[in-house]
């Protein structure tokens, strides 16, 4: 376990130096630019080239990347370029939320994915399987802009349910958290249904069947627990996803997440914000993996052997 997290170490640092170093020419090849930006349309070229060296945007490139680089090793993010606050307190500020609405996502698409893998699993090759096997590619498939404007428009507008926008009680959660988890579960209702079809075929499962047990009981006792070994790595994936791509849902439900964060960076051209929040995603992505990583073992005793 120590040299799997001393390697997990070297990795992460790796990782996130490369997404650093391409998020950022990325950035920098933007035609648009962040000082006339701050300065506006009708400032002169004097304001922008003095807006640009107080920012330290006329420097070379790789020295701009050098020094960037040197604040991240001291734990500094940068400053925003239009609020002028501090990078890692605006993402601190805005972590709670996104991390609510994360967990509310991720258990409800677990749920509803392992529900409908399990019953489509169970009822392969019929009308059920079928149906939800179709309903699971159209999750897929849907934008998350548009499902979240049917939802929004179904059970805040027409039913009058749930609240347009805001943040603060659990009628705010439930929208938005229910866009997100309904587009991911097709992901696991098809991954859970195709180990299960897999699962079901394997001799220990013959065996209970001859031995008598209940059909209710062989899936959920001897089936499933081997079946969910792939969602637990969706699970480590998803977990990085949400914290930075959940920037259309975020905008739709005015969720203020540092996936509205970033959206606002974007449209500023706020290049530390934009940056920032690409590595605590990438970040976070690599710890959810790591996570995976260490419980799985604990769950298949034919894992932790080898």
């Amino acid at each position: 376990m120590a040299l799997l997290l001393a390697r997990r170490i070297v990795q992460t640092v790796l990782i996130l130096l490369g997404v650093a170093a391409i998020t950022f020419l990325l950035l920098y090849a933007l035609p648009a630019d962040p000082a006339r930006m701050i300065a506006g349309r009708s400032a002169t070229a004097q304001t922008v080239a003095n807006i640009r060296h107080e920012l330290g945007l006329d420097k070379p490139l790789l020295v701009q990347f050098w020094v960037y680089l040197q604040g991240i090793v001291a734990g500094d993010l940068g400053r925003s370029y239009a609020q002028k606050t501090d990078v890692g307190m605006l993402i601190a500020a805005r972590l709670p939320a996104t991390l609510v609405l994360m967990a509310a996502g991720i258990f409800i698409e677990v749920l509803l994915g392992i529900s409908f893998g399990v019953i489509a699993a169970i009822r392969r090759g019929g009308a059920v399987d079928r149906i939800v096997m179709m309903a699971s590619f159209v999750g897929v498939s849907a934008p998350q802009f548009v499902a979240a404007l049917l939802l929004l428009y179904l059970f805040a507008v027409t039913l009058g349910w749930f609240p347009m926008s805001g943040y603060g009680t659990l009628a705010h959660v439930v929208l938005p958290a229910s866009t997100l988890g309904i587009l991911g579960a097709g992901w696991y209702a098809r991954m859970v249904r195709s180990a299960m079809v897999d699962v079901l075929n394997q001799d220990y499962v013959r065996t209970a069947r001859a031995k008598g047990l209940s059909s209710a009981r062989i899936v959920l006792r001897h089936a499933l627990p081997n079946a969910l070994l792939p969602i637990i790595a969706m699970i480590g994936i998803d977990i990085g996803q949400f914290m930075g791509g959940v920037v259309v849902v975020e905008a739709v439900y005015g969720w203020p997440g540092i996936g509205q964060l970033a959206w606002q960076a974007i449209q500023q051209v706020d290049i530390p914000i934009i940056m920032g929040v690409t590595l605590i995603s990438a970040l976070a992505i690599v710890l959810g993996n790591l996570l995976a990583d260490i419980v799985t073992p604990l769950i298949d005793p034919r894992i932790r052997a080898r």
